[in-house]
This record gives C-alpha cells, structure tokens and sequence, in this order.
C-alpha cells in the first residue's frame, strides 16, 4: 500500500515505519514536521491509508458454518429419520427431528458470531475525537480521520487515537489493556531503548490505552489495522474455533453408526432377499433396521443436559456461552491463568514499610512511634486523591493505596485539610518519577516528596547515608512489592521556591513503602483444589516476573516447585515446550498476545485441554484460541467478554473450580446416558435380524413406528434426568482425563457395557416375550399372522408385548446407568428424583400406546394379557441386576 504523494513531494511514504529510529530520521520517513501535516496532505493520506478504525473482516463464515451443522454426520443420520418419518406418515416425528436439527445449527451460528463480536468491541476502545496540529494550528478532527504523519496532543484524561512517538513531554499511560500490568507506565520524549520490546519502548504510546498524567506532542506512526489494536483484532480474526473433545466424539460415532446402519442393512438385505424374503419386505427391514440403528434422541438430549449445565453454572456465577463448553470445563488438564484482576484484587494496599531508625515492618506491627506517625503524615500529604459523594476514595490507585495505608498506621488524613495547606504542587513527572507538594506547617513550610528510591535517594542532604535504604529497597523488591521513598524538607523564609529542582533537594529520608495487589482471599483454597483434582495453574501475565512469581508462591501456585520466566517473549519453542511437559508450574512475566498464544497452542499440541484466563483486550486472541477461554465479568473488557466462552460474573477464580466440577458431572453424565441411549439398540436390532435371517419364517418382532415411540418417546426424560445425577464420590480427586484413546466420551467399556451386557440380556427377554405370546396362541414357525388370518391378532400382541419389553428393559437400564462402579445402595434409590418421574412418565406413556385404542392403530399395537404384563415387570430386575453382579465382581477384582 503506498500513499499518494504531496505536491512538492514525489517519494511515497514507505509502506512500513520504524517508531524506534532517530527522531529526525522518522520525521522524514513520514513527511511531518514541528508544524505537522497540511490539510491537503491529510486527506491524500487518509484516502490511501483508509478510515482509522478496526475493521471487521467478512469471509463468509456463517454461512459455511451453517452449511457444516446441516450436513453433520449425526444431523445427516437425523435427516434420514425425519425423512422415514414422513414417509410413515408421522410428520410430527419429523417436523421434531427437523427442529432439532436446526436448534444444533442455530447454537453453532451463535458460536461463530462471538469472534465477530470481539472485533467490534474493540472499536469501543478508540476516541470519538483528538487534538491535532494541521497547518501549523492547533484543531480537533474525528480520530477515525488519523493519518501517519500527524502530530496530536496527548493530556490527561485522554484516551490515544493512534499508536504514537512522543516528541516532547511525558505523559503516565495505562497500558493494562496491552500488557495487563496494573501499575501506569511512563513516556516521554526520550531516547529509544536499544533491544527493547515495542510495548516496552519508552517513547511509544499505543491506540486504544488511556493518558492517566502529564502532557505531550506525538507523532502518528501506525493507524487502523497497523495499531496494535488493529493487530489484536486481526489476531481474534485469524484464531479458528476448534471443536469441543464431545463435538469431536460425537461426530466420530455418528459416522461410526452411520458405516455400521448402512453395512449391515446392504448386507442383510441380501441376505434376507437369497433366503426368499420378498423384495417388499426386505426393504421394509432395512429401513427398519436404519431407524433401530439411529439413536435420534442422542443429539437433543445431549443438548437439553448441557443446557440444564449451564444453567447450573450461571447460577454459580458462570455464565457459559458454548453448551459444549461444560463437557469441555471437566476435561481440563491446565488453567492459564492472568495475575492481575484475577489472582489478585487489582488494588494497591500498602503491605509493609521500612523507617530508618526502626526497619522494616509491617503494617499490623508498625507500632505508633514518632518516626511512622511522620511517614504516615508525609505519605498521604503528598497525593491529590479525593472523596467522591458516596465516600469512597477517587484518584490514582497508588495514591488511593497511600492514603488508606496512613489511615491504617493511625493517622487518617483529612483531605480538605491537607487542600487548604497545600502552597505549591509539581505532579508527577514521569521522567522524574517523583512528585511533590509544599504544604504550610505549624512552624515553617514543608516539602513532601514521593517517588521511586533511585530517584529520590540522591536527593537527600549531603552526608546522608543511603546504604541501608537500599538494601531494604532490594529486598521489599523481591517480595514482589512496588517501592516507594518518602522524604520531606523544611523550608527557611517567606518566599516559597518556584522552580520544582529547588523544592526537591536537600530532602530527609523519612522512610520507604511497600505496595502490593494483594491476592483474592478465596484463590489460595481454590488453588488447592485444583491441585487435588490434578489440573495445574500456570501464570500468564504481562506484568513484573518477581511481583507475579511472589504472588503465585502465596495462592500456592507452584507449591513445591515453580519455574519462572522473567522475559517469556524471548523463550524459543523448545524451552517452552520443555517447561510446559514438566510436572511443575510456570510463570511466564512480560507476555504478549502472541506468548499467550504460544502457551496455548503448545499445551494443545501436548494433548492437553487449555483454560486461559483473562480480561484486558490483549487476552483476547488467547481466550478465543483456548479450549476454555475464561473472561472477568466484573472487571473485564468487553472485547474479553466476547471472546470468552465462559464469563465469571462474580470474577471469583474460586468460580472456575466449581465450573470444573460441574463439567466433569456433566461429563459423567453424559456417558451415563449415551450407556442409556446404546444399550437399546441391541433389542431394536435384533428383531429385524431373526426376520430377515429366518426368511420371513418368523415375523417381525417389531415395527418401524414403534421404535420411534421407543427413540424420540419413552427414552428422552430418563435420559435427559440422567443428566441430572448428582455427582459420585471422589468426583473432585480423581485425575483429569486423557485426551487419548479410551478417554472419550464413548469408550470400549462403554460400547460393552451397552452391547455386550444390558442390550444383550435386554435383547433375550423381549423375543422370549414375544415367542412367549406366539407360542401360547399355537404359532409354528412359517404360519401366517398376516392380517385377516387366525394368528392376526395374537401377532399384534406379540410385537407389543416386545415393544413394552424394551420400555421396561430400559427401567432396568435407567437404575443401572446411574453409576459406573458404585451399586445402587451406594447412590441411594430416591437420590434423583427427577429419574423415577422421567420413569413414571415412559411407563404412562407406553401404557397409553398400548391400552388406547386411537394409539393401537397408528402404532400397531393391542392389549396385553395380565400373565404377559406380570412377566415383563421381571425385565427391569433382570437388567439392573446382572449389571449389578458385573460392577460387584469388578469391585471384588480390583479389590484383590
């Protein structure tokens, strides 16, 4: 892209700048001066370099994210159900299918729409309007109308349109929003740091952060997509949304069901067709065998249970925006986690201080001598916070910390007061790093000063020993904590000083404080917990690696071992990978979006299942490519919000804790009613291969309709409270699962269990229930039960009593399903009350199937004698206790 060039100009502009080289050299690589661009020259520029915004990019992508939810392999299996449901002239069956079809596709669309949403959140970070020179004159423009060149004023209170270097002045930045430090940044118009990261650079200030101090001119260098906003948003843009574990699983057994339902039906129709079933009839099975093989109620009962997850959560303070993201929180092995806002408060308080003639000491031990009641006074004189009309304190946070630090070593101040004493005040300067204020005395005026020690040290009186102040400096610093001097002066005379370098010489040291963001109480324990369920906690953060290493060891992050990366952009993909494969936690200081990015896809590549923490807008492209991306509701940006799949409302990290053992309830849940749903496959399909294998000598067992009764009718409430079982026992100590084989949602035990055990035995009792019906009528294999013949009506009664069989046998299921190990005695009978009226329910409805008669003809079924219904109430013992005596021979296996 090269701008059009000025009139008396002919070079273009290069198409990219380096902020970092000489000042004279940047001003001539962007054609600007002291008097910034002409008018004529804006524009030219503004229509090659476009609008200063962020841009959302349009690619198309819900429209082929809906294209794939519709040909979905389970959507496909549904499709082909709801289509024989219409073709057997049930179109409510199909519309339902239908319905749910576009219930999934329409949750997939809102999931898609949430990167589209971050981007647009981030345009909320720019001004509507800046302060620029045009023509030599000072004027205010939109500062979507920005181009690199211009010269802007940056004051306080302004947020900066454009990624800028300062060319005179200096300004105090928040730059949390980038780098997720909490403490202002400071920028002037200095030299550039050689080897310096960009965010880092004294001299630079980025689009989007706000000016909380001080007054500057800067010069554009970067505008709209080139920011690093706009590279942020082009980040969000660029991280694909992978499927959830479950999504994955599930589709993999749909077309497993899929290969199997249409292998087996070719097959058998041959073969039914070569043992002289009639062409008619042989389609007939197979499309019989296509519904039994289908489990049409998998997909929405999956749905409806993460739903009812959810809401669980968000009661919980968690509000989840992906269902498939509470299946997804069970299966976490690792939380990335920030510091700041997060572990922590993001509130300075003032933790310890040190004096010259006591030491260090904390705050609770500081005692009330002279020597604190002067540190305290001094302190909170030198602050310009104020009381805000519900009383709480407004201002910059450290001096917010400072104030109510002095109220806590007794001496509380007055800030009215301390307004009216004040004679002079010279604010922080960031170059200087100090501020002071000269304030009238009871006898004489005085100097308070506060700044950083290197600052104000060599400013004391001549003679003044500096040796043990730095000492406790160095150690107050490896604590974690920010370090602050304290001095003060009297001053001699009437006429006050006027020049700020004649105010702050000469100065007394009264003492050094410590400022800390102290973690959230509820963290430590939820740490812990962690910990014993098998997930590690690894620290994210853009902020200072000892303060960030020093608040992890307090929450127990770490514990016994923590590895600790003081500057992580500069880690190389092998040591990276080496740390994150170590059995200890890591810290990684100083990250970018791109580190965070690192971090997670590494992780993933190890097979692990990544939750990343976050709330400034630079987390955005992590929490978009993370498994789990975990947003602040309190205290987070709106383009983190967006980005997240999950938003803690309360900004409690505890929160996250609890929404990991919901999800791996749910997960086990889940499991418990995919076991459900399979186990009767088996007496579905078997049917249909005694008919097609005996050559229509033995007539179907089963009808088409029935079994949708069976799939879409009497199995989704059981299933559905199923997904309501409270957890087991240890649920919260036992380790996370592997990603690998054997640890999916549907494993070979499973399979087994469903097949093997419950469908098989299911299997045997409904067709000895309906050989039981055919044999006492005096059926004989190769007898007609066709309509019009002897045996018509005792057929009919035959295939109900094998629908019924099947309903009762997934009682017997639902009570075994409740639990993988455990025995029933054990979960206790009544624990879920929402099962036995899911029971109730199918029991009801089958009754109504089978004994009203508008139901008897559309589904083909008739009365059943007493003796029959006697010996199908023994199905559901017999299911649950053979499954029953397999979980009591593996307790008594593993035992030994």
């Amino acid at each position: 892209m090269q701008p059009a060039a000025s009139g008396s100009e002919q070079s273009a502009l290069p198409t990219e700048v380096d902020p970092r080289e000489p000042l004279a050299r940047l001003r001539q690589d962007l054609r600007t001066g002291p008097q910034g661009l002409s008018r004529r020259e804006a524009e030219r520029r503004a229509a090659v370099y476009g609008r200063n915004e962020v841009r959302r990019e349009h690619r198309g992508r819900l429209r082929r994210e809906l294209g794939r939810q519709l040909v979905h392999p389970l959507a496909l299996l549904l499709w082909g159900a709801g289509g024989l449901a219409f073709v057997a002239g049930t179109s409510v069956l199909g519309m339902a299918i239908v319905a749910v079809i576009l219930l999934n596709a329409g949750f997939a669309l809102l999931q898609e729409r949430q990167a589209e949403r971050a981007v647009e959140a981030l345009a909320t970070y720019l001004p509507a309007h800046a302060r620029v020179v045009r023509d030599g004159r000072e004027q205010t423009v939109e500062a979507a109308q920005l181009v690199p060149g211009d010269l802007i004023l940056l004051d306080e209170g302004n947020k900066i349109p454009a990624d800028v270097r300062l060319v005179e002045g200096a300004v105090e930045i928040d730059l949390s929003m980038l780098t997720g430090e909490s403490a202002p940044v400071e920028r002037a118009a200095t030299q550039t740091v050689t080897g310096a990261p960009t965010l880092r650079e004294p001299n630079l200030a980025f689009s989007g952060t706000a000016c909380i101090g001080g007054q500057a001119k800067a010069i554009v260098f970067a505008t709209g997509r080139h920011t690093e906003l706009g590279r942020i948003a082009a980040l969000s843009q660029r991280t694909r949304r992978e499927g959830s574990p479950l999504e994955r699983q599930v589709k993999r057994v749909a077309w497993l069901i899929a290969a199997v339902a249409v292998g087996m039906g070719a097959v058998l129709l041959v073969i039914g067709t070569a043992s002289g079933l009639p062409l008619e009839d042989a389609l007939t099975f197979a499309i019989g065998l296509l519904v039994a093989n289908v489990p049409e109620g998998l997909l929405p009962t999956i749905t409806l249970a993460l739903a009812m997850g959810v809401r669980l959560l968000a009661r919980q303070g968690a509000v989840v925006k992906r269902l498939s993201a509470v299946e997804t929180l069970g299966s976490t092995h690792v939380i990335c986690t920030d510091k700041t806002g997060t572990l922590t408060r993001n509130r300075m308080r003032l933790r310890t201080v040190w004096t010259p003639s006591g030491g260090q000491h904390g705050t609770e031990d500081a005692g009330r001598g002279a020597d604190i009641a002067r540190l305290a006074w001094t302190m909170s004189e030198c602050t310009t916070v104020s009381r805000a009309e519900g009383g709480e304190l407004a201002g910059d946070p450290t001096e917010v910390a400072l104030v109510e630090g002095s109220a806590h070593l007794g001496r509380p101040p007055d800030l009215d007061a301390r307004d009216l004493r004040r004679r002079a005040l010279f604010r922080f300067d960031p170059r200087l790093r100090m501020m002071s204020v000269v304030s009238t005395g009871q006898d004489a005026p005085a100097v308070s000063v506060k700044g950083a020690p290197e600052a104000v040290l060599p400013r004391l009186a001549t003679g003044a020993d500096t040796a043990a102040a730095r000492a406790a400096v160095d150690a107050m610093a490896r604590d974690g904590l920010r370090v602050l001097a304290v001095a003060t002066r009297t001053l001699h005379g009437t006429d006050l000083p006027s020049r700020r370098e004649d105010v702050e010489r000469d100065l007394e040291l009264l003492g050094l404080v410590g400022l800390y963001d102290p973690p959230r109480p509820e963290v430590a324990d939820a740490v812990s917990r962690c910990h014993q369920a098998g997930l590690r906690v690894h620290v994210v953060t853009g902020d200072n690696g000892t303060t960030a290493a020093a608040v992890a060891r307090e929450v127990g992050i770490g514990d016994p071992g923590l590895s600790m990366l003081a500057d992580s952009e500069s880690v190389s993909e092998q040591r990276l990978d080496e740390l994150l494969a170590a059995p200890g936690e890591v810290v990684f200081a100083r990250a970018s979006p791109e580190t965070k990015l690192r971090v997670a896809d590494a992780l993933r590549d190890q097979g692990q299942i990544v939750a990343m923490t976050g709330d400034g807008v630079n987390d955005a492209p992590a929490l978009h490519r993370a498994h789990i991306g975990v947003a602040m509701g309190l205290s987070g940006t709106d383009v983190a919000r967006e980005a997240s799949t999950m938003v803690l409302t309360d900004d409690n990290f505890a929160t996250i804790v609890k929404a990991v053992e919901s999800g791996r309830r749910v997960y086990d849940n889940v499991r418990k009613f995919i076991l459900y749903i399979f186990a009767h496959a088996v007496p579905e399909i078997v049917p249909f291969l005694v008919y097609a294998l005996s050559g229509g000598a033995i007539p179907l067992p089963l009808t088409v309709l029935q079994i949708l009764a069976i799939d879409l009718g009497t199995e989704t409430l059981p299933a559905l409270a199923l997904g309501r079982e409270p957890a087991e026992p240890g649920l919260m100590t036992r380790p996370p699962r592997r990603s690998g084989r054997g640890s999916g949602v549907i494993t070979k035990d499973t399979l087994v269990r469903a097949w093997a055990v419950l469908g098989l035995v299911s299997a045997v009792l409904v067709m000895g229930a309906f050989f039981y019906v055919l044999w006492r009528a005096g059926w004989t294999p190769g007898t007609s039960t066709a309509e019009g013949s002897a045996l018509h009506q005792d057929y009919l009664t035959a295939t109900t009593a094998t629908f019924a069989g099947i309903v009762l046998c997934q009682v017997g299921t639902a009570m075994a399903a409740r639990t993988d190990r455990a025995s029933l005695r054990e979960v206790g009978l009544k624990s879920n009350p929402l099962l036995l009226a899911g029971i109730a329910f199918e029991l009801a409805f089958t009754a109504v199937l089978v004994w009203a008669p508008p139901f008897q003809s559309v589904f083909g079924t008739a009365p059943l004698p007493w003796d029959v219904v006697l010996l199908l109430l023994t199905f559901p013992v017999l299911v649950w206790g053979t499954d029953e005596l397999r979980r009591w021979l593996r307790r008594h296996r593993v035992a030994r």
